[in-house]
C-alpha cells in the first residue's frame, strides 16, 4: 500500500460534485423515484458525482423494516437502481447506505455503494460506528438491527481519491486520519435532529479542517412517518472548513466544486498533515480498484 504521507492529490481539475437530501418514507419505490428526481437534477447541473444520504431507500415505520428490504449482495431493486441510474447519467453514483444481507436474519449490513460511470459497482464499505443514545425523550440503537464494519475504504477515482464514511462515523476522527490523505470524504447520515442542531455541523467542518479535504455531506432531512425527525442541512465544505453550500431541510440538492488549487493552496500554507506526530493505529484503508465490486470489505 502506498505511504499515505507520500500520496499526491488525484485532484487535477475543477470537479462539480452534488448531495442529495431526502425526507425518505417506508416505501422503497417511492423513495427511488424521489432519488431518481433528484439525481437526475444534480446531474443537470453538471455534477459529475452524485451522493444520495443513509437509507434513502427506504426510513421505515419501525426500524426493523429496514431488514425486511434488505437485498443479497449484487441484486435486487435497490442496487438495480443504483447501476442504470449511474450509467444512465454517465456520473458516479454513491447509494449513501443500501441494506444488505448478512448472515444474522434479524440484521442487515448499512452499506455503503459506490456506482462507476458505467454501472458498475466500483466500492462498498459497511458502516463502522453503530448509533446508540438514550435521552429522556429519544432512544436509539442501531446495534440491534446491524452489523458493523471493519475497514475504511478509499475509492481512488479518475476524478478525486474519495473516502468513505457514514453518519455516526464523523465522531471518530481516528477513523478519518486512517483514510490518508484524500481529496474528498463523502458523509451521507440520517442525523437525528436532539443530536444535529448541536454537532452535526461544527463535526463536519472539524473532519474538513483537520483532514484538510473536502467534505460532501447528504443527510435525511424533515419529519419522517415513523415520527422521528431527522436534522438535514447537507452541505458541501472546502479544505479551509467554509461551508460552500447548503440545504436547511426538505428534499433538494446541494451543488458545488472541488477546485485542486484551492486544496493544494490550503495544504501549502499549513501543512498540518506533515506535521503529525502520532500514527493512527486503526487497520489501514482498503483501496478498491474493482470495477466488477468484487472486492469485500467487512
Amino acid at each position: 500500500m502506498e505511504s499515505t504521507s507520500e500520496k499526491k492529490t488525484a485532484l487535477t481539475e475543477k470537479v462539480r460534485v452534488a448531495a442529495v437530501q431526502m425526507v425518505s418514507g417506508p416505501e422503497v419505490a417511492e423513495n427511488l423515484e424521489t432519488a431518481s428526481r433528484l439525481v437526475a437534477e444534480a446531474a443537470g447541473r453538471g455534477a459529475r458525482l452524485v451522493l444520495l444520504p443513509e437509507y434513502f431507500a427506504i426510513m421505515g415505520r419501525r426500524d426493523k423494516d429496514k431488514v425486511k428490504a434488505r437485498e443479497e449482495e449484487g441484486r435486487g431493486p435497490i442496487q438495480e437502481f443504483l447501476a442504470a441510474t449511474a450509467a444512465r447519467h454517465r456520473i458516479w453514483l454513491v447509494g449513501g447506505s443500501v441494506p444488505l444481507a448478512v448472515p444474522e436474519p434479524d440484521k442487515i449490513a448499512n452499506s455503503c455503494l459506490v456506482f462507476d460511470p458505467q454501472g458498475q459497482r466500483a466500492a462498498r464499505y459497511d458502516k463502522i460506528h453503530l448509533f446508540r443514545f438514550h435521552l429522556p425523550s429519544d432512544r436509539y440503537d442501531e446495534s440491534l438491527t446491524i452489523r458493523p464494519g471493519s475497514r475504511p475504504v478509499v475509492l481512488p477515482t479518475p476524478l478525486a481519491s474519495v473516502g468513505l464514511t457514514i453518519c455516526y462515523d464523523i465522531r471518530f476522527p481516528e477513523l478519518y486520519r486512517a483514510l490518508g490523505r484524500i481529496d474528498l470524504v463523502l458523509v451521507p447520515a440520517a442525523f437525528t435532529e436532539t443530536t444535529g442542531r448541536d454537532h452535526w455541523e461544527i463535526l463536519l467542518r472539524a473532519r474538513a479542517i483537520e483532514n484538510q479535504c473536502y467534505l460532501l455531506a447528504s443527510a435525511q432531512g424533515g419529519r419522517h412517518e415513523s415520527g422521528r425527525e431527522t436534522h438535514g442541512n447537507s452541505m458541501l465544505i472546502d479544505p479551509w472548513g467554509r461551508i460552500m453550500d447548503r440545504l436547511a431541510k426538505g428534499p433538494g440538492i446541494v451543488v458545488g466544486d472541488l477546485d485542486p488549487a484551492q486544496l493544494q493552496e490550503v495544504r501549502q500554507k499549513l501543512p498540518a498533515l506533515e506535521h503529525r506526530v502520532f500514527a493512527v493505529e486503526a487497520p489501514g484503508p482498503s483501496r478498491e480498484t474493482d470495477p466488477v465490486g468484487k472486492g469485500k470489505n467487512g
